[in-house]
């Protein structure tokens, strides 16, 4: 499965194969995955605001 197959699916943009076994472990292994990518997001939206954003309104 692709990288941008799977990070689609964790952010509910695209469905999963329903032809793809899914226990118990997956879900929450997923769980934990979408947690993290979205963590990681916010922590690049952040430091781009403090490096971008936060020198332009200082001046």
């Amino acid at each position: 499965m692709g990288i941008w197959k799977q990070i689609a699916e964790y952010l509910y943009i695209k469905k999963r194969d329903p032809k793809e076994p899914r226990t118990q472990w997956m879900k929450y292994m997923h769980g934990m995955n979408r947690i993290s990518l979205i963590m990681f997001l916010i922590a690049v939206l952040i430091i781009i605001f403090k490096l971008l954003i936060l020198p332009l309104i200082r001046k």
